[in-house]
């Protein structure tokens, strides 16, 4: 554990918002010289609080005007059948992120497509045909507001 102080979180916040700020021009926000300001975001830095950096893509200029979470349900449990459908999901480029929970389903999918009949074909065609793939419910994002971390 890394003790972080007020300005601590201010940099975080601020970083999530915009990690390309410049130390400058964050020190000038926050009231804290470049240096003291570069020596903070270092600090958190080699203590693993910061891990990287992300880029954003707009998903709708891209073609792709939908989104949808998916909670799947696994018709077999066991190490093999996790493993397997883990590498399998990976794998389709549709899906975004795979997350392992704990709960009513197994995983949950962030998917994107260009509309629903495109999501309807990768959902059938890749993802219901997956090792291991039992129940699945969908759920489709009408609005995306990226709210900063629990800083």
């Amino acid at each position: 554990m890394i003790e972080i102080d007020a300005q601590d979180r201010e940099i975080l916040r601020q970083l999530q918002r915009d990690a390309r700020m410049s130390s400058k021009a964050l020190g000038a926000r926050l009231g804290l010289s470049q240096p003291a300001t570069w020596r903070r975001i270092k600090r958190l830095r080699d203590a693993g609080v910061i891990r990287g950096r992300r880029l954003v893509l707009d998903r709708e200029k891209l073609g792709f005007g939908v989104t949808v979470f998916l909670g799947v349900k696994l018709a077999t449990k066991g190490r093999t059948s996790l493993e397997d459908f883990e590498r399998a999901v990976s794998a389709i480029p549709e899906v975004q992120s795979v997350e392992h929970v704990l709960g009513l389903y197994d995983y949950r999918l962030k998917v994107v497509a260009r509309d629903i009949p495109d999501f309807e074909r990768v959902l059938r065609r890749r993802i219901m045909t997956l090792p291991g793939a039992g129940e699945v419910e969908a759920n489709v994002l009408l609005s995306d507001e990226r709210l900063p971390g629990p800083i």
